[in-house]
């Protein structure tokens, strides 16, 4: 996650090189893109992927759970991991079934969390994750008691290194492939939010505009 596009051997990517990026505004914008991370570990070499919201501050991942979540109990002892985000944005239709692919954005990040236990330190990461989902929310939402702060973990992921790895365009078919009878190209997929959907409740309707998150908007 540097300039120098010299990344170290875990970071490397190694197949279709030609894909990857490693400065850290091409990893930064994958990051800020995505809502959900998987955070990889080992116990007792057991590996374990979790799926888990996520926060970015300049090269720090905020992350929370239960305080009885083993992720959030390894994690906090200084273990190392890997956190990944991957964002698809089409379907890749070849003529041959080999050449099907994606077309996608990819982020991994490799680090080691640290435990947050400083109270203000605390609530700020919570309003990173929070802000990341629902830009906004946080300053209206009823903000966490201290029960609630007591059941929950809230760990700072350093990324010590970090490779994106990118792949936009058609298919790339055989030439011997090119008059086989099927049609062939890229179905783009993207995520959008849908119109904001109340709970029931009778009171007076609020202004949700601020909603409008990284999603593209509502989908009518």
């Amino acid at each position: 996650m540097s300039s120098d596009s010299s990344p170290t051997d875990r970071a490397r990517v190694r197949r279709l090189p030609e894909r990857a990026r490693y400065d850290e505004a091409s990893v930064n914008a994958i990051l800020d893109e995505g809502l959900i991370a998987h955070v990889g570990f080992a116990v007792d070499s057991q590996p374990f992927v979790i799926p888990t919201l996520y926060g970015r501050q300049d090269r720090r991942l905020f992350l929370h759970g239960s305080a009885a979540s083993r992720m959030m109990r390894q994690l906090s002892e200084g273990i190392a991991a890997c956190v990944t985000v991957t964002l698809v944005d089409g379907l890749v239709m070849a003529r041959s079934a080999f050449h099907h692919s994606m077309n996608y954005r990819s982020a991994v990040a490799f680090g080691h969390a640290n435990l947050i236990e400083d109270a203000s330190a605390r609530l700020h990461a919570l309003s990173v994750i929070s802000d990341h989902v629902a830009p906004g929310r946080w300053r209206d939402a009823r903000l966490p008691n201290e029960q609630e702060l007591k059941a929950t973990k809230v760990l700072e992921f350093v990324i010590e290194e970090a490779s994106a790895k990118v792949r936009t365009g058609p298919p790339k078919d055989d030439a011997g492939d090119m008059e086989w009878p099927v049609w062939a190209g890229v179905v783009p997929v993207r995520m959008v939010a849908s119109q904001p959907e109340p709970d029931g409740d009778p009171k007076a309707a609020f202004d949700v505009s601020y909603l409008r998150t990284g999603l593209g908007g509502w989908q009518a």
